[in-house]
Order: C-alpha cells, then sequence, then structure tokens
C-alpha cells in the first residue's frame, strides 16, 4: 500500500516530534506551533493546489510537506526548515515513499521560512503561502503578553484570517480581519512585510497575483 497523508498523519513518531518542537518554542516565548497550526497548512497546502487543478497525489504531498514542515524545531529554531527537511528525509525514506516524492516534500520544507526560502517547485510555493498566512488569536498562548510582544498583539487581533484563490481570476488574496484596538493593519506589515514579499513570489510561481487585504483594504 502506497503511503499517504493519513498514515503521516497517524506515524507516532512525526506526532512526537510535532509535540515536542512545540514546547520547544513555547519555551522560547513563540506562537503556538502544534497541531492546530500545522494542519491548518496542511490543508491550505492542499486548498491551495486542488483549486488549480493539480494532480491528486502532488495536492497529498504538499500536505504532507505542511504537516511535517515545523518538525526542524524540535532541534533549534534557527535553521529550522533545513534541519526539519533532514529528519523528514529519514522518516519518509523509512515510510517508504519514492525518492522522486521524498524529494520534492523535503525541497519544500528546506525553502518554507523567509530567512532562506525559496518557492523552489509548486510544492513549496503552496507551503510558503500556507505557512505565512496562518495568523490567528487562538496561537496566542497568553492574552496577558499582548501588550508586550507584537507578535502575540498582531496575532490576538485577528479575529478572521481567510486565503482565497481565484483560478479564473488568477488571484490568491490573504483576507485579514483585525480590530483595531488591539494592534493596527502598519503593525502587521511591519513585522510580516518579509512573509508577504515571498508568499508574492510563491503565487508568482504558481502563475498568480498575490493580494493582501486587511479590513477590507487592499495593501499589496
Amino acid at each position: 500500500m502506497r503511503p499517504d497523508f493519513e498514515s503521516v498523519k497517524n506515524n507516532p513518531e512525526i506526532r512526537t516530534y510535532i509535540t515536542q518542537a512545540d514546547a520547544s518554542l513555547a519555551a522560547l516565548g513563540f506562537t503556538e506551533h502544534s497541531f492546530p497550526h500545522v494542519t491548518q497548512v496542511a490543508d491550505r497546502c492542499g486548498y491551495i493546489l486542488e483549486s488549480l487543478d493539480y494532480d491528486a497525489r502532488t495536492v497529498e504531498l504538499a500536505r504532507i510537506a505542511g504537516y511535517l514542515h515545523d518538525i526542524g524545531n524540535v532541534v533549534n529554531r534557527v535553521d529550522h526548515s533545513q534541519s526539519g527537511a533532514v529528519m523528514a528525509f529519514r522518516i519518509l525514506d523509512r515510510m517508504e515513499f519514492p525518492p522522486e516524492e521524498i524529494a520534492i516534500i523535503i525541497s519544500a520544507i528546506g525553502n518554507h521560512d523567509e530567512g532562506t526560502g525559496i518557492p523552489v517547485n509548486e510544492v513549496a510555493a503552496a507551503l510558503i503561502i500556507a505557512d505565512k498566512s496562518d495568523v490567528r488569536r487562538s496561537r496566542v498562548r497568553s492574552a496577558a503578553d499582548v501588550r508586550t510582544d507584537i507578535h502575540d498583539r498582531v496575532n490576538y487581533s485577528a479575529t478572521r484570517s481567510d486565503l482565497v484563490v481565484d483560478p479564473e481570476g488568477k488571484t490568491l488574496t490573504l483576507n485579514i480581519q483585525v480590530d483595531t484596538a488591539i494592534s493596527s493593519p502598519m503593525e502587521y506589515l511591519e513585522i510580516f512585510m518579509k512573509r508577504m514579499l515571498l508568499c508574492r513570489s510563491a503565487s508568482e510561481k504558481l502563475g498568480l497575483r498575490f493580494g493582501l487585504r486587511i479590513n477590507g483594504q487592499n495593501l499589496i
């Protein structure tokens, strides 16, 4: 039986790495990177490529990359995309994924971070967009930190976040609703502009024009 997304999702080794990676990030003061995050990223990866009529196996590989993309945080936050790619290679090889599929997945994982990432293939492009678009209140671990930490404040202010692919119009739009009593669109751009520019490059890889809309206003 060919390994698939469900076999990855239910793998106890993988679930342990995701749990421990999030625990490490919690100790460092980062927002939630556990199962809600990786599941949403996997789902958005699938949505992006399905909307563009990619074949079912490519969609599945994108979902797998989305689910595994942050396991490298169990090693260290620094260069976590590269360490995560190496970890994913070992896991997927043991699960008997074909080398050509492993190559696609680990290339995407190794290129998802805004510091070093490049949309080297369509799966990598989908992963970049799915990961960088996950801004939401529930990622904040403690509301008490909202006043002092800009990342927590921006995430906490996001009351809604939707990703919309329009294949006919060749656009991909991130729509965010921000509670301006907590944070401002300017603060979002202050900390996430580099991520949004990477999303624009990733969208272009998929033949789309990227748009960022906050509170109904087009910012990119």
